[in-house]
């Protein structure tokens, strides 16, 4: 029997203290963990496109830490009915949670964010939490950039947060900018608000979400809940 077969599954690897924050590490601190969290927040994702989505991934790393999510209840892997047939994985409610943990490491590494590196690769929907965090209420929102168009489900309580491509349904709002302009929103250099109120963001729809950011780009600020 070759070494290969005769090595076991990978060892759960633990800091083997008894406090949450180390609790929560032994889950989602391997690189790219998270990483993965953030593709299976847009819903169920086949593999194929989660490796196309995270460059730099290598597929054995890939699988395994998709095993290691299976296995700590945060994800699940389903096989679609024909003529799909394909394997997907999605998040469990656990897994779902994560969302404002990722939601606070944006907000908290947007300071080092800087200029984009020639090394850097980029996806259209990664804009997407970062936009998130600028709206409240609810709502379906299209975001329309050079790079590609992408979707944000604001205060969805389940289900997907994003989603590539155009909204799946007549939008609340539709929002359209340039790279660099969401480039300073994701940086926090620039509120959606101030962007909206000086035009750098084009606003149509007539949902409650369009309304409240027309309402509020006076002020330059989005601070305000729209109603609901």
């Amino acid at each position: 029997m070759s070494r290969l077969r005769r090595m076991s599954p990978r060892a759960r690897r633990s800091y083997d203290q008894y406090c949450s924050v180390a609790r929560a590490l032994d889950a989602v601190g391997d690189r790219w963990t998270l990483l993965i969290v953030r593709e299976l927040l847009a819903g169920p994702r086949r593999y194929t496109d989660l490796h196309a989505d995270l460059p730099g991934v290598s597929t054995d790393v890939l699988a395994s830490r998709l095993r290691d999510m299976e296995r700590d209840g945060l994800s699940t892997r389903r096989r679609l009915a024909p003529p799909g047939a394909a394997y997907v994985y999605e998040l469990t409610a656990r897994g779902r949670e994560l969302l404002p943990v990722l939601q606070a490491l944006g907000a908290w590494g947007q300071e080092a964010l800087g200029e984009r590196r020639p090394t850097d690769a980029v996806r259209a929907h990664w804009f997407a939490l970062p936009l998130l965090r600028s709206l409240e209420g609810e709502g379906l929102v299209e975001v329309r950039l050079e790079e590609g168009q992408f979707h944000l489900y604001v205060g969805a309580e389940d289900g997907p947060v994003y989603g590539d491509g155009p909204a799946p349904d007549e939008a609340d709002a539709v929002l359209v900018l340039d790279t660099a302009t969401c480039t300073a929103i994701s940086r926090g250099e620039l509120p959606l608000g101030e962007a909206v109120g000086t035009g750098r963001v084009q606003v149509t729809g007539e949902g409650t979400l369009a309304k409240w950011l027309r309402e509020n780009a006076a002020e330059g600020t989005a601070g305000a809940t729209p109603e609901t």
